[in-house]
């Protein structure tokens, strides 16, 4: 052999060497969700820390930074307020910060960071992927955030940004099945990745026996996650008054934030004569691992969901979060959530506005609940092993 063939053999190796040992920086952000986030730290972000020669940093909204022994850095954003112009600063930090961290990869979870993380795709390379845990379109027409007249403006636009920049994704991570026939722009470029639910390490395995039986005097009950008329946080304190003036065991703990103040104020009031509805959070935001304790504390979790186009065809987290704990379940009926309830002998389905007290006590009092234990099914590792096949083929 030549010495120059030698020379680039040896050139050859030594850069498939270094290809090898280069890390992937991975960059996840938000907007609104804090940077501790269970969906960006919990389950993507800690999944992909685990993958060797990977680098994990996660932006997003202020909060309390965790203590980890993952390889990832925190980058809290600026504090700001949800409708205020600080909202458009954050596009001017997040370029600073790409600019700074040079990813090969960026996984944004908002629409607000598209285009500028496209602009950078354009000017420095790497893959994006968009992880969709809403349907904008459907929820800002559907829902009442904004007036009758901006909400389409603003559920238009937001749509235009997503087709535009959709030849620019990579991959699409979906929170939701139903995003997969709900919007028209992901061009078989996606993965379905539930809100499945992933213990962390300092929790405890729950010791419950089953099949689950409910004790006769003491019921606690728990509405847990986001505080919000739509989700049914009043159906749940209806709920509690009157299972409590039938028997007087039976509590309620609603542990979450709540966005809007109005909204919370309301609830105060309504709770204020009320000793055995406990308010956890409210004004705060609440760490995830404390919400996990009261499920695991709890005997019923409450997911009184009322009826709307944007969340019928969604599985809410904490539904995954009850089961998995095995942790019984009062459902608003939903045909989309009935069937998962029912495999599992999970809970019981009802109307939160028609129900008859007494007749639902005597229902949880004779119930056997998880007949067969917890399903496996509930967990993050079902969607894990799918994010991993993902990136293997993609770096």
């Amino acid at each position: 052999m030549s010495c120059s063939s030698y020379m680039r053999v040896y050139s050859w190796r030594k850069s498939s060497r270094f290809s090898l040992m280069k890390k992937t920086r991975i960059l996840l952000s938000s907007v609104l969700k804090p940077v501790n986030d269970t969906r960006m730290f919990e389950k993507i972000g800690a999944t992909l820390a685990r993958l060797p020669h990977t680098e994990v940093h996660i932006a997003g909204f202020p909060g309390e930074i965790p203590s980890t022994s993952e390889r990832i850095t925190f980058h809290p954003f600026h504090y700001f307020k949800r409708i205020s112009w600080g909202r458009i600063k954050v596009q001017y930090q997040y370029w600073q910060l790409l600019r700074q961290l040079r990813p090969q990869l960026l996984i944004i979870s908002t629409h607000e960071l598209l285009f500028i993380s496209i602009f950078y795709k354009l000017l420095y390379s790497g893959k994006i992927w968009y992880d969709v845990r809403e349907n904008y379109f459907l929820n800002l027409t559907t829902q009442n955030t904004y007036s009758l007249f901006s909400k389409y403006i603003v559920a238009y636009i937001v749509r235009m940004v997503e087709y535009l920049t959709s030849p620019f994704i990579n991959y699409y991570l979906l929170a939701e099945r139903s995003y997969a026939t709900e919007l028209p722009f992901l061009k078989n470029k996606y993965i379905v990745l539930e809100n499945k639910f992933k213990p962390s390490k300092s929790s405890v395995p729950t010791n419950k026996k089953f099949p689950v039986r409910l004790n006769s005097k003491k019921v606690k009950m728990l509405y847990s996650g986001t505080i919000s008329e739509m989700y049914g946080i009043f159906e749940a304190v209806e709920l509690a008054r009157q299972l409590h003036q039938q028997h007087p065991g039976f509590s309620l703990t609603i542990i979450g934030y709540c966005a809007f103040p109005a909204t919370l104020q309301k609830l105060q009031f309504f709770i204020q004569d009320k000793p055995y509805i406990t308010l956890i959070g409210g004004d705060q935001l609440v760490p995830h691992q404390q919400v996990i304790q009261h499920i695991q504390q709890s005997d019923v979790g409450l997911l009184p969901y009322q009826p709307h186009p944007s969340t019928f065809n969604c599985t809410p987290t904490k539904l995954f979060e009850y089961l998995a704990n095995g942790l019984p379940v009062l459902v608003q009926q939903n045909p989309y959530w009935a069937n998962r309830v029912h495999q599992y002998q999970a809970g019981i389905n009802l109307n939160f506005r028609t129900f008859n007290a007494q007749d639902l006590i005597e229902q949880l009092q004779k119930k056997a609940f998880f007949p067969r234990g917890i399903p496996t099914e509930m967990f993050w590792e079902t969607e894990e092993s799918k994010l991993i096949q993902l990136f293997t083929i993609s770096f």
